[in-house]
């Protein structure tokens, strides 16, 4: 038995694209685990049609997809194709789980939630040709003895840098609006065993890694023994993790000594009303200045996101951002459009409020305006977030934050360069 599995494209976004070369960023852990959970006696194969266009005339079985919200138009063109030449079509992920009966349209059966629970069971059914429609995972799954993803199935080539990715965690504390992690991932914070994690690291043929985790820190007492266990491998990495880590001196020094370089922290707004009102109250903004003197203090770099067209927004909040970051050093920043993912309480809100103005998924890539903001216009939000991306990378904006001091600086260099190439595709703006 052939299994395609497959990673649908995106066109229109800023993210997730491949560059002029062919390269991409992290790997994404969600085929290579489907691939990992796949008996061995079927013969599987991993697709970036990102990267390598699509055989449609492959003799493949089954194909499974699954892929962000903006690469869902892709997704479901690859699906209909292949059910058009009579090719089953298994679909999954956050989307498919948030959009099940839409997905349903396009494929022969839809996985709503982990896939870790039911992929045996679908695959069974579709080799006695009784595959359903829908197979959901009744409960979150266990990370005791998690699959190892198949790494070896990937295009190792097309990936600069973050080839070796790995995850010790699910879920987060939190539940901020705006977010898929916890209607997907849930609240509970799991943790895989240390050991587990450890060994799959030192099976890893890099010294750098990235923890694709959405809050390393979320459990600190778990945070500092994964550290501790760290520091003797000698290697460089580098996650997410909440502002909170910068409460706790003894989680930065070890986060630090393991050889954590970097870190990923959703700042999200400078607005407390805007924290408030997504419940990521807890993210202080008059404590910002402090926590990221603590963190550089550290040694450790920080590369901050930032979302525009939250309520309390108005077209201020643009120049307000960029000169909080210059004023700060902040190492590097990323910037979106606030994006009302399906699933989540922020599409929950504004459909209920009739402020949704385009469901074409392709546009849900964090960089266009999908919906109607209300502290300025539609295209003052456009151009805003175009404006303060083409102003953070310019040289010499990008110069005055690295060269902070020596320490990290190979890192600073590498996250600006590859964000100025960004906001170098973006249309420039005179002014806001």
């Amino acid at each position: 038995m052939k299994l395609l599995l497959v990673l649908p494209k995106n066109e229109r976004g800023f993210w997730g694209k491949v560059s002029k070369s062919g390269k991409a960023g992290l790997v994404r852990l969600n085929l290579p685990t489907i691939a990992a959970l796949t008996p061995r006696d079927w013969d599987v194969e991993i697709l970036d049609a990102r990267a390598r266009p699509v055989d449609y005339n492959a003799k493949v079985d089954v194909v499974g997809i699954t892929g962000f919200t903006a690469e869902m138009p892709d997704a479901y063109e690859v699906a209909d194709r292949f059910r058009n030449k009579g090719v089953k079509v298994i679909m999954g992920g956050v989307h498919v789980s948030a959009m099940p009966e839409e997905a349903l349209a396009h494929a022969d059966a839809v996985i709503i939630g982990e896939a870790e629970l039911v992929w045996h069971k679908v695959l069974e059914d579709f080799k006695r040709g009784e595959l359903k429609p829908r197979y959901e995972a009744g409960h979150l799954c266990d990370m005791k003895n998690m699959a190892i993803p198949r790494r070896d199935l990937l295009d190792r080539g097309m990936y600069v840098t973050g080839f070796n990715t790995v995850q010790a965690t699910r879920g987060c504390p939190f539940n901020c609006d705006y977010c898929t992690v916890t209607s997907f991932f849930g609240h509970e914070f799991r943790v895989r065993p240390l050991d587990e994690v450890i060994e799959e690291i030192k099976g890893f043929d890099t010294k750098e890694f990235f923890f694709v985790d959405d809050n390393i820190v979320g459990r600190p007492r778990y945070a500092k023994e994964l550290f501790e266990k760290l520091i003797p491998l000698k290697m460089t990495w580098g996650s997410q993790a909440s502002i909170t880590m910068a409460k706790d001196p003894k989680l930065l020094n070890l986060y630090a000594k393991s050889g954590g370089k970097y870190v990923f922290i959703g700042f999200e707004s400078l607005s407390q009303k805007n924290l408030e009102k997504m419940h990521k109250g807890w993210n202080s903004a008059k404590g910002y200045k402090e926590a990221i003197k603590k963190i550089h203090d550290a040694g450790i770099n920080i590369l901050g996101s930032f979302v525009f067209g939250l309520d309390e927004d108005d077209k201020n909040v643009f120049k307000n951002t960029f000169d909080f970051i210059m004023e700060t050093g902040m190492d590097a920043a990323q910037f979106h459009i606030l994006t009302p993912f399906p699933g989540t309480v922020t599409y929950s809100v504004l459909e209920k409020e009739g402020r949704i103005i385009d469901r074409d998924w392709a546009k849900y890539h964090t960089g266009e305006v999908v919906f109607q903001p209300k502290g300025m216009t539609i295209d003052e939000l456009q151009s805003g977030y175009y404006w303060i991306f083409r102003n953070t990378y310019t040289i010499k904006n990008i110069l005055k934050r690295s060269l902070r001091g020596p320490k990290g600086i190979k890192y600073r260099i590498a996250m600006n360069l590859s964000y100025r190439k960004k906001a170098l595709r973006m249309p420039e703006v005179s002014g806001i």
